[in-house]
């Protein structure tokens, strides 16, 4: 398959990942919100493997073990998701907001579709910057990021809905940062050269969504966000062992389908 296709191919799968966490806001089961946390602990688990056994050797291996660049590119990603998600929208996690009174206040629920809409954008950068270095290590990349992609669109449909606007909206919210992570993958295969540059900045984007987003949400759960963060420890599993589990699981998929790869394609 032509590598471009390709390209289009994993855009319209992981948009539509956007879209469809957007439809399951307008569900309020029991059963669909902790199936959503399940995800995004495998999520969790895939990419950081992901990160840090696959794509940062790539990226050593494209600077031939020259490491300062690509390492304070890797850093700038990083810093760029706690500038968009924690200083320009002060009030933003993954999962569902219950924080009405928070996002009823003008621009803030603006402003967290914004942030996640600069996160989605570098999903399909890190998509795209992957599947343009090989067709292994874009796949990898692809499975990583399409798993957190549902919960980003129930994320940026929550937040609409709690800040007072309908269904409608929310779910042209979800459109909006399925167009982003489009936008992301169109960018960087017009300037294909930028990719020893866009790779790494990329992997510090995931790193951070991995490490700073998903973890945080599976070592507390969705309902401390109940308590306004004022849980008190009582002995209460609220993340849960099995959530914890699957972010193992999730390292160990990441193995599975690395052994896949090898067998089916060699690289």
């Amino acid at each position: 398959m032509n590598t471009y296709l390709q390209l289009l191919v994993f855009g319209v799968l992981a948009s539509a990942g956007n879209l469809l966490g957007g439809l399951l806001i307008t569900r309020k089961s029991r059963t669909s919100k902790a199936r959503l946390r399940y995800l995004i602990a495998l999520g969790a688990g895939f990419m950081l493997a992901a990160v840090f056994l696959e794509v940062i050797p790539e990226i050593s291996e494209q600077w031939q073990g020259r490491m300062l660049i690509p390492m304070a590119l890797l850093l700038a990603g990083y810093l760029l998701l706690q500038l968009a998600e924690h200083t320009i929208a002060p009030h933003f996690h993954f999962g569902e907001e219950v924080h009405t009174h928070e996002m009823v206040r003008r621009g803030v629920a603006a402003s967290a579709v914004v942030a996640l809409s600069i996160h989605t954008f570098f999903d399909g950068v890190a998509i795209s910057s992957g599947l343009l270095t090989s067709f292994r290590l874009g796949l990898i990349i692809f499975l990583a990021v399409f798993l957190h992609k549902i919960p980003e669109g129930f994320t940026v449909a929550s937040i609409v809905l709690s800040s007072g606007r309908g269904v409608r909206a929310a779910r042209n919210a979800s459109f909006l940062i399925a167009g982003a992570t489009f936008a992301g993958i169109l960018t960087v295969s017009l300037v294909k050269p930028a990719v020893i540059y866009t790779l790494p900045f990329s992997a510090g984007v995931t790193l951070y969504v991995a490490a700073s987003d998903l973890i945080p949400e599976v070592n507390h759960g969705f309902d401390s966000h109940n308590h306004d963060h004022e849980h008190k420890h009582d002995g209460t599993d609220h993340g849960g062992k099995l959530t914890s589990l699957l972010v193992f699981a999730g390292v160990a998929l990441f193995f599975l389908t690395q052994q896949l790869l090898h067998m089916a394609i060699g690289e």
